[in-house]
């Protein structure tokens, strides 16, 4: 079913949800790029030549050149980033507000020194209310998550990639126990890759610490993370489904971070690469969803496996035909500081990955300290993957799972390599009765 978006009809009100921000994102941007004064002062010497500089659509210019605040709300502008255009302009928010009621300055402030507009003819028409809730037809067709890849996402293993090594002794078993997954996914392709991942202090340094960031924009380039970027193409977003998800994800209380640019470091591009291989795109697109584990607190295995749960719920009430796969990557057992680095528990990891497969929901139960203690400091990226699991058929009863592939190989650099992949087998329907 679709999400319920009945803040729409609310009369004489534009809600800046995901979509309006997706709409109006060059031309909020803009505005933003008036807080310095030598912008403004460029502006106001030639604004239609500022403006062209702008990847605006000309609606967009026209409502600017035209002073007319309704049409920029229209075309995805929001009031807070308008109020940094209207202020360069000499407006106030009284003069801005009473552009768009169609009353002239002075008329807007007596209203207003009167006690303001009256709620009385400003409510949603019930009428309308109710025929917008009244049995609305069900999708033909949604999307669905078809499965769920799970893998290391080892910086090395890139390097090996981008210089020729993988036919190397020490490297060619950890290529080898991803052929089976090259070939699977060319056979399985999805239209879009929910790919979860951590950043490593790449984008979101110690400045900006968000715990769950899903990415909404377009394209995401890759990231130079102090060797220069790696050789392989940035990705294409969907940021369609993004929006849809945002919303259904922050309605259901998980506090998302909502990121339009930033780039993309392993942590990202190299399962793509185990996955896909070498190529010059990327198959298909890809929506970034990172997750702190690097600063605590992070969020708790619990919390991530019921994301999974709702984020399936989210990508499968969107009301197109998509095939959706979603990866859970990191880990598994390794420690990269201290007296301890090196670790590896081969013991830990098996045990890990048949939980996953037969018992996720009393994995997601196990505390930090686990983690920590028996798979190394950086082995809690592990409860990355628990999102990808909670987005598996079999949890809420609706089918079940089957294991198309399962490797795991010590060491590749510093780390132990665990990968798994599940595929939704979807609960057969009962037999019509015979009459």
């Amino acid at each position: 079913m679709s999400l319920d978006k009945s803040y729409k009809l609310v009369p004489g009100t534009t809600i800046f949800d995901a979509e309006q921000s997706a709409k109006g994102y060059h031309l909020n941007q803009f505005c933003m790029s008036l807080m310095t004064a030598e912008n403004r002062e460029r502006y106001l010497a030639d604004e239609r030549a500022y403006l062209d500089a702008w990847p605006l659509r000309e609606e967009q210019k026209r409502a600017l050149l035209d002073r007319d605040l309704n049409a920029a709300m229209r075309e995805g502008g929001n009031i807070y980033f308008l109020a940094k255009w209207g202020a360069t302009l000499g407006l106030s928010f009284q003069q801005m507000a009473g552009s768009m009621t169609g009353m002239t300055e002075q008329e807007y402030r007596d209203m207003m020194a009167g006690g303001g507009r009256s709620i009385e003819g400003n409510r949603i028409d019930h009428a309308v209310l109710e025929a917008a809730h009244a049995d609305p037809t069900p999708p033909t067709e949604h999307a669905v998550v078809t499965a769920a890849v799970f893998t290391s996402h080892v910086p090395a293993i890139g390097a090996a990639i981008d210089h020729h090594r993988t036919d190397e002794p020490y490297w060619q078993p950890v290529f080898d126990g991803y052929a089976f997954s090259k070939q699977w996914e060319q056979e399985n392709l999805p239209d879009v890759v929910f790919l979860v991942y951590n950043d490593h202090a790449t984008t979101f340094d110690l400045s900006l610490i968000p715990t769950f960031v899903l990415g909404t924009g377009a394209a995401y380039p890759t990231a130079d993370e102090g060797y220069g970027p790696r050789p392989v193409p940035g990705i294409e977003g969907d940021p369609d489904l993004a929006a849809h998800i945002a919303h259904s994800l922050i309605r259901d209380d998980f506090d998302l971070t909502l990121v339009n640019e930033m780039t993309v470091d392993h942590g990202l591009t190299v399962p793509l690469s185990l996955m896909f291989g070498d190529v010059g795109t990327w198959p298909c697109k890809v929506i970034p969803f990172h997750v702190n584990v690097v600063q605590y607190p992070v969020p708790s295995g619990e919390r991530c496996f019921n994301l999974g749960r709702a984020l399936r719920r989210a990508i499968e009430s969107y009301d197109r035909p998509l095939k959706v796969q979603v990866w859970g990557t990191g880990g598994m057992s390794h420690q990269l500081q201290g007296p301890r680095a090196g670790l590896i528990n081969r013991a830990w990891d098996n045990a890990f990955l048949d939980r996953l497969v037969d018992d996720p929901a009393g994995l997601a139960q196990l505390p930090h300290l686990d983690y920590v203690e028996q798979a190394g400091s950086e082995g809690i990226e592990l409860v990355m993957w628990l999102i990808a699991r909670g987005a598996m058929s079999d949890i809420d009863g609706d089918g079940a799972v089957e294991v198309e592939h399962r490797f795991y190989h010590v060491p590749a650099s510093n780390t132990a390599v665990g990968h798994l992949i599940l595929q939704n087998q979807p609960r057969a329907e009962a037999p019509a009765e015979e009459e």
